[in-house]
C-alpha cells in the first residue's frame, strides 16, 4: 500500500511569488497548498499534515519567524520541516534566528530552480520513508494486538477444555479426574492431615424414578450446593457419578473431628428441598449415608478410597442417613 501523497505548504504574502513557486513545484510529486499570511498558514497546518513548509520570512502582521515558532511549539506539528525562503539568507543573525525558530534549512531569493527541486526532493523522500516506516509500525502493532487477542482466546479455550475435562457438567463440581489429582496431592503433601468422606444420597432413586430425570438433576444441583457451602475453601467436593459425592476434608486430625464435620453435611443434605421443575414447584426429602476415613501414613490412593467406600456401605446397611467412621 502506498503512503498518502505528500503535501507541501507554500507561505508568501506576494501573489507573484506564489505563482512562481507553483510553477517551480509543478513537477514535484506532491499536493500543493498556498497561504498568503501567517494566520492562514497556521489554519492549514491544523487541518493537514505537511511533508514540507516553504515559508517566506518577511510578511506583515506575523512574520515567518513567528509562524515557525508557533508551529514548532505545537505537539502535533513540531516534526514538520520548515524551509525559510528569504533574501536575507546571507545574514548570519537572521539565519540563526530562523534555526532557533524551528527552520531546518534556507533557500535564498531569487530562487534557484535546481536548488529548490533538490531540497524539496530530499524532504519528500524523507516524508515517504517515514510514512512507510509508520505504516509498517502500525501494521506490526495491529498484528501484535491480534496475536495478543488470539493467545488470550487460546488460553481461554484451553482453560475451558481443562475445566470441562475435570468438572462435572451438571453440578460444576470437580469430577473423578480432578478428585483423584487432589487426593493424590494430599497424600504426597508434607502434612497429610485429612479425611475422606464418601456420600451416597438416600432416596434419590425414588425421586428420579417418580418425578423424572429433570427433577433428579435439579435435586443433584441443590445437594451439590449445600455440601459445597458447608465445607472449607481448602476442601474438595466432587461428584463421582450418579448420586455419589466425595469430600476431601483438610485439617481433620482425628475421628471425632471427621464425624462432626460429616454430620454437618448429613444434616444439610437431609433438610427438605423445594425444586423448580419446568416452572412447577416440587418439594422432596432425601438423606445421606456418609462413610469417612482418616488418612494413615503409608496408605495410597486406593487404600483411602476403599476405606471410605466401605464405611459408606456400612452406613447404608446400618439404617442410612448417618455417618460412619472407617
Amino acid at each position: 500500500m502506498n503512503p498518502t501523497r505528500p503535501k507541501i505548504l507554500v507561505v508568501d504574502d506576494t501573489p507573484a511569488n506564489l505563482v512562481a513557486m507553483r510553477r517551480l513545484l509543478a513537477r514535484a510529486d506532491a499536493e500543493l497548498f498556498e497561504a498568503s499570511s501567517g494566520n492562514e498558514a497556521l489554519a492549514l497546518c491544523l487541518d493537514h499534515q505537511f511533508a514540507l513548509v516553504l515559508l517566506d520570512v518577511n510578511m506583515p502582521e506575523m512574520d515567518g519567524f513567528e509562524v515557525a515558532q508557533l508551529i514548532s511549539e505545537a505537539d502535533h506539528l513540531r516534526e514538520t520541516p520548515i524551509i525559510f525562503v528569504t533574501a536575507a539568507y546571507a545574514d548570519d543573525i537572521n539565519r540563526l534566528k530562523g534555526y532557533t525558530s524551528g527552520a531546518v534549512d534556507y533557500i535564498a531569493k531569487p530562487i534557484n530552480d535546481a536548488i529548490l527541486q533538490s531540497k524539496v526532493k530530499i524532504f519528500l523522500e524523507l516524508y515517504r520513508a517515514r510514512a512507510l516506516l509508520q505504516q509498517a509500525l502500525d501494521e506490526l502493532s495491529l498484528r501484535n494486538r491480534q496475536l495478543t487477542t488470539e493467545m488470550a482466546e487460546r488460553i481461554r479455550m484451553e482453560e475451558l477444555v481443562r475445566h470441562q475435562a475435570t468438572h462435572d457438567a451438571l453440578t460444576g463440581l470437580p469430577n473423578r479426574v480432578l478428585f483423584r489429582e487432589r487426593l493424590e496431592a494430599a497424600i504426597a503433601s508434607d502434612d497429610p492431615s485429612f479425611a475422606l468422606a464418601y456420600i451416597d444420597i438416600d432416596g434419590f432413586k425414588g425421586v428420579n424414578d417418580t418425578e423424572g430425570h429433570a427433577a433428579g438433576d435439579e435435586l443433584l444441583k441443590a445437594i451439590a450446593g449445600r455440601i459445597d457451602t458447608r465445607t472449607r475453601d481448602s476442601d474438595t467436593v466432587a461428584r463421582l457419578g450418579g448420586d455419589e459425592f466425595a469430600v476431601l476434608l483438610h485439617g481433620t486430625p482425628d475421628g471425632p473431628t471427621a464425624l462432626s464435620r460429616c454430620q454437618v453435611l448429613c444434616d444439610a443434605v437431609g433438610e427438605p428441598y423445594t425444586l423448580d421443575v419446568g416452572g412447577q414447584s416440587l418439594r422432596v426429602n432425601v438423606g445421606a449415608s456418609i462413610g469417612v476415613t482418616l488418612y494413615k501414613t503409608g496408605a495410597d490412593y486406593d487404600d483411602v478410597v476403599i476405606a471410605a467406600d466401605v464405611a459408606m456401605y456400612v452406613a447404608k446397611r446400618s439404617g442410612k442417613n448417618r455417618c460412619v467412621l472407617g
